[in-house]
C-alpha cells in the first residue's frame, strides 16, 4: 500500500499542515481524524488497513488531513468568537488547499468525506456546507452540534457551522444527489444526535441511511466494521 507525506505552509491557517495519503489510485477520500486527532491517527488506530483492499486495487486514495481542534473548539484559553474562526480557516484550508487539487481526480469532479466521532462532525459540515463538492458523506459515531463549545455565545459562523440548524434553510439541489451515510450503535454515546440529525434530514426529504448496529460500543472496533461496508457504495467505475 503506498504511503505518502505532505507537509506545508497553509496561507488560510498561517501555520504548517502535516497530511498522509494512502493509494496510488482512485477515488479521493477525505478522512477526518476524531476530536483532536493528528494526522496519522486513523492510520495508527487501523482504520486506513480496515480499507486496505480498496486501496490495494487502486479503487481509492485517503487523504488524512490534520486537525486544528485544540485551536478552535476545544481551545478554552481564547473567546468562543476565536474559536469559531479558527474552524471556518480550517474549512477554507479543506475546501481551498485539498478538495479544490483533488476533485478532478474523479469524473465527477467530486471527492467523499469521512470520519469518525468528531471526525464525523467535520465530515458531514463539510459536506453540507460544500454539497457541490462532496458525492458521498460517511459519518461513524457523529454528532452535529457545536453549541456545548460556544460557552452560550452565538453568531452566523457558529450557525453555519451546526448542521442541525442551518439545514433547515438549505436548497442546494447537490444535498439530494449526495449519498449520505449516519453510522451509530445502540450503545453510541452519540446515538441520540445522530437520530436527531437524521430525522432534520428526513424533514427535508434528503434520502440518507441511519445505520443503527447493535450492541456497541462508540470505539473504532465498529468503526473499522463500518468503513470498508460504506466504501462499498461508491461507484467506482
Amino acid at each position: 500500500m503506498k504511503e505518502e507525506y505532505f507537509k506545508w505552509h497553509s496561507p488560510n491557517l498561517n501555520r504548517d499542515i502535516e497530511m498522509l495519503v494512502f493509494g496510488h489510485a482512485g477515488y479521493p477520500i477525505i478522512l477526518f481524524p476524531t476530536s483532536m486527532g493528528s494526522y496519522h491517527e486513523n492510520k495508527d488506530m487501523g482504520l486506513i488497513d480496515s480499507a486496505r483492499w480498496y486501496i490495494d486495487q487502486g479503487l481509492i486514495q485517503i487523504f488524512c488531513p490534520d486537525s486544528i481542534d485544540k485551536d478552535s473548539f476545544y481551545n478554552k484559553n481564547i473567546h468562543p468568537v476565536h474559536r469559531i474562526e479558527n474552524h471556518v480557516r480550517y474549512d477554507k484550508m479543506i475546501c481551498h488547499e485539498i478538495v479544490e487539487k483533488i476533485k478532478n481526480n474523479t469524473s465527477s469532479g467530486k471527492v467523499a468525506v469521512a470520519g469518525c466521532s468528531f471526525g464525523g462532525y467535520h465530515a458531514a459540515n463539510f459536506a453540507f456546507r460544500h454539497p457541490g463538492y462532496v458525492s458521498h458523506m460517511f459519518s461513524m459515531s457523529g454528532a452535529f452540534n457545536i453549541k456545548s463549545f460556544m460557552d452560550g455565545f452565538h453568531n452566523d459562523d457558529v450557525f453555519y457551522n451546526s448542521p442541525e440548524d442551518y439545514l433547515y434553510g438549505l436548497d442546494d439541489y447537490e444535498l439530494w444527489n449526495m449519498d449520505i451515510v449516519l453510522g451509530t450503535s445502540n450503545w453510541d454515546i452519540c446515538f441520540d444526535a445522530n437520530l436527531k440529525l437524521s430525522k432534520v434530514l428526513s424533514d427535508r426529504n434528503i434520502h440518507h441511511w441511519l445505520d443503527i448496529r447493535q450492541e456497541r460500543k462508540h470505539d473504532w472496533p465498529v468503526w473499522k466494521e463500518m468503513f470498508p461496508h460504506y466504501l462499498s457504495r461508491i461507484k467506482f467505475f
